[in-house]
């Protein structure tokens, strides 16, 4: 499976500024162009690392999670990388190898490499490897509910979970879950969905789960509110409630993007 991840760098100085990148009220589309050395944050408590924050609570921007892309030097990584109390997270892998110590067990995740961290979890990442890793790490404040308990973490791959052909599709359009839709522990799914070459969301879904949308690989054309936008390896896409989306999947190879949504929650009023 191949996996995208940010090059950085800056382009040449003859290169044109004209791109992709656009911020609607409905959505916010940013291209992989634009994920450059000079847009990087350094993170408080991490040792030889930089990120991307593609999402983060703000107006304009998500409203329920934030999404960073980290990119670890060897030799780098965090003790304690999360640092707020009841905070839930998910980290993805893309390139390199990652080492998490997860509740005192040692795991090291390659590409394609899932682990979920329960709130309050105690955690902690490091590359103890030779080359730079780069992972999504997408954070939600866990909205816990009464008589429901909290989800636990866990460690898997993407390559070790069989996807789920979506209904009346003949395997064109599947998803990859990485936990039982109908567990009502989990307030969040972070999902890898596939397509082949031609397949395709074939209507337009409103709703009100916000998404965050990274391709992972491949092409397509994306269906975002009114707009028709193409869409590639390191995009980024980000969907507020209610943004009408659908897409058509380019070839030659397989469409896929990792995939979050907030669900399995009543919407509170007061």
């Amino acid at each position: 499976m191949s996996y995208y991840s940010p090059q950085g760098g800056l382009p040449p100085q003859t290169a044109l500024l004209t791109d992709r990148a656009v911020v609607k009220q409905a959505y916010t589309f940013i291209p992989k162009r634009v994920l450059r050395d000079i847009v990087t944050s350094n993170l408080p408590g991490f040792e030889n690392t930089r990120s991307w924050i593609i999402a983060r609570p703000i107006a304009g921007s998500a409203t329920t999670f934030a999404q960073l892309i980290v990119e670890i030097a060897p030799g780098g990584g965090a003790e304690t990388p999360e640092p707020e109390s009841g905070v839930e997270g998910v980290v993805f892998v893309t390139a390199g190898a990652l080492t998490v110590t997860l509740e005192g067990e040692r795991h090291v995740l390659e590409a394609g490499g899932y682990a979920f961290l329960a709130p309050d979890a105690e955690w902690s990442l490091a590359n103890e490897g030779d080359e730079p890793t780069s992972f999504h790490w997408i954070r939600k404040a866990y909205e816990r509910v009464e008589g429901v308990p909290v989800p636990t973490s866990f460690v898997t791959r993407d390559q070790d979970v069989e996807p789920s052909a979506m209904p009346d599709t003949d395997g064109a359009w599947a998803t990859t879950r990485f936990v039982d839709p109908d567990d009502l522990a989990h307030d969040m799914h972070v999902n890898i969905a596939t397509f082949r070459p031609g397949g395709s969301i074939p209507f337009a879904e409103t709703h009100v789960m916000e998404h965050g949308l990274y391709v992972l690989q491949g092409k397509a054309v994306y269906r975002l509110n009114d707009d028709w936008v193409e869409c590639e390896a390191g995009d980024y896409m980000l969907l507020r409630a209610f943004c009408p989306q659908a897409c058509y999947a380019g070839g030659p190879e397989p469409f896929r993007y990792l995939l979050y949504k907030d669900v399995n929650r009543q919407i509170r009023l007061t």
